[in-house]
């Protein structure tokens, strides 16, 4: 047939097919690797190309288009050197990266899990290249990032992952485990925050509002690793009837708060002349802000666009994404830059509550296009952080002690005392592993806490080199944090869980679990 595609290459003498045994050929005996090799080889040198040779080929097209329609707009702004050209070509190597990475494997060594969707081989990737692309002499010469376009970016895409924080948050889990969930959520984050706060200040001369936001930085919990995580185990019916996966979905949730209500209160104190009773009022007044502008954007979304309107969901999910880049960014260019982040989260709650119960037009409908928004713009956050890490700026010694230091103690005993009371022993030592691992390898929320817009630009604002120099090392402590405990925090649940938590036999639901758990609490 003439549209069939030719191979480059002999054909092979014998036909084989290919069955769930191996490669057999047509008398059912078993191929020599050698035909197996070149029957590989035949597939990508087909003619026109197809599988990996074509999908590169056409990436590498659209790259060249998407440049293309870029310098006739833009001009010289395109061109090596210009803003425009640092920031597509910064994008375009963080996806490479991250394809790249996806690419490796160890031999010996399990893989990331798929179900860890919030950090993954991919993202390691991306904050690779934009660390490669900033410490590399002739590349950072050539590739210029404009500071003002890249809090643009970073922060628009930080508003997204904040958008699926907030839907992701369960109310019911949250109303029906309140007690369980406030000392699970509370506890670790704030003795991590103290502990932080402590070693930077004897160790790197941290003051200690910044060791404090440090702290609240490292205490932070990624819900994407955690519900994800979590759903694996109850799907396979691991330690469901001890409700375990509930009871941790519930305390992401509410440590994410937590985390960005301390953070932005010192945020605030950090920034602010006056007294110290004036700082911390100013950085309560932020959260109340907030929150009550959260609430306000979160009632309107609900009522508008109306049901009657077509393509509801459509306009709902761009109202929840540009109502969350604009609160965000412009919560700092009104000197308010620990407001933000805690509108968004709850924003995006309470779009989630009010949708929850339609079906054709439910949370999952809005959840999915914000998630397809996030695919879009996460190379910009990751590859700006790694762009933030400069090896000459920064000592990594010092650094690397505090980390080290860091992870001596707190999660695992504490996650013991708060869930002694289920009489696993089993049970609760995986949960301090969790405290220990998931909530140390805080992977996305690390990053979008917004210590890399939020400590670092804000700094360069007030044109103060100390405060700078504070804000980066907080922002490396935390690109180090994603890189030493995600790939562990990774391979411990998937390792831990199958051994630690016991196997439900009669197929419990979930929610008798928490019912379960919320007559423990009352009685």
């Amino acid at each position: 047939m003439p549209n069939e595609p030719r191979c480059c290459l002999a054909r092979c003498d014998r036909m084989v097919n290919f069955n769930e045994a191996g490669v057999l050929d047509s008398t059912g005996e078993q191929v020599q690797p050698e035909t197996k090799f070149q029957e590989k080889l035949q597939k990508l040198c087909t003619c026109p190309p197809q599988g990996i040779i074509a999908k590169v080929i056409t990436n590498v097209a659209i790259g060249a288009v998407a440049w293309g329609l870029i310098w006739n707009f833009a001009g010289k702004e395109s061109l090596p050197g210009g803003k425009l050209f640092g920031i597509v070509c910064l994008y375009f190597c963080s996806v490479i990266g991250g394809k790249i990475m996806e690419l490796i494997k160890i031999p010996g060594l399990p893989p990331l899990p798929p179900f860890l969707g919030g950090f993954s081989p991919f993202h390691l990737g991306m904050l690779l290249a934009g660390f490669l692309i900033r410490n590399i002499k002739y590349v950072s010469e050539v590739i210029v990032i404009e500071v003002k376009w890249g809090v643009i970016f970073r922060n628009t895409a930080l508003s997204i992952i904040l958008c699926l924080a907030g839907l992701g948050l369960d109310p019911k889990a949250l109303s029906k485990l309140k007690a369980v969930c406030f000392r699970l959520c509370t506890g670790p984050c704030i003795i991590e925050a103290c502990s932080a706060a402590v070693i930077s200040h004897f160790i790197m001369k941290f003051p200690w509002v910044w060791g404090l936001m440090l702290g609240f930085v490292l205490g932070a919990v990624s819900p994407a690793v955690v519900v994800l995580s979590m759903l694996m185990l109850q799907k396979q019916g691991l330690g469901v009837d001890q409700g375990i996966p509930t009871l941790l979905i519930a305390a992401a949730s509410m440590d994410d708060i937590v985390a960005i209500t301390g953070f932005n209160i010192f945020l605030g104190m950090a920034f602010s002349s006056g007294s110290t009773f004036r700082s911390i009022f100013r950085g309560l007044v932020e959260v109340v802000i907030g929150a009550g502008a959260g609430c306000l954007l979160g009632f309107f979304i609900r009522y508008f666009p109306s049901k009657d309107q077509k393509s509801i969901v459509w306009k709902r999910a761009f109202f929840v994404i540009g109502f969350s880049a604009f609160s965000l960014l412009s919560c700092k260019h009104f000197g308010l830059p620990g407001s933000g982040g805690l509108c968004v989260i709850v924003l995006s709650f309470l779009v989630g509550m009010a949708c929850s119960d339609e079906k054709d037009l439910g949370q999952k409908a809005v959840q999915d296009i914000v998630t397809f928004a996030w695919q879009v713009f996460q190379p910009f956050l990751f590859g700006l952080i790694g762009a933030e890490i400069s090896i000459t700026n920064i000592g990594f010694e010092t650094v690397v002690q505090v980390k080290q230091l860091s992870l001596i103690c707190y999660r695992v005993l504490f996650g013991h005392y708060v869930f002694g009371f289920s009489g696993s022993n089993s049970g609760y030592v995986f949960v301090g592993d969790w405290l220990w691992f998931s909530l140390e390898g805080k992977v996305i929320y690390c990053t979008g806490m917004d210590p890399q817009s939020n400590c670092p630009d804000t700094a360069r604002e007030y044109n103060d080199k100390k405060l700078e120099k504070y804000g980066l090392y907080i922002v490396t402590i935390a690109f180090l944090a994603i890189l030493i405990t995600a790939p562990a925090g990774a391979v411990i649940i998937r390792l831990a869980g199958p051994r630690l938590l016991r196997k439900t036999t009669k197929g419990n639901e979930d929610a008798l679990a928490i019912d379960s758990f919320s007559s423990k609490e009352t009685t």
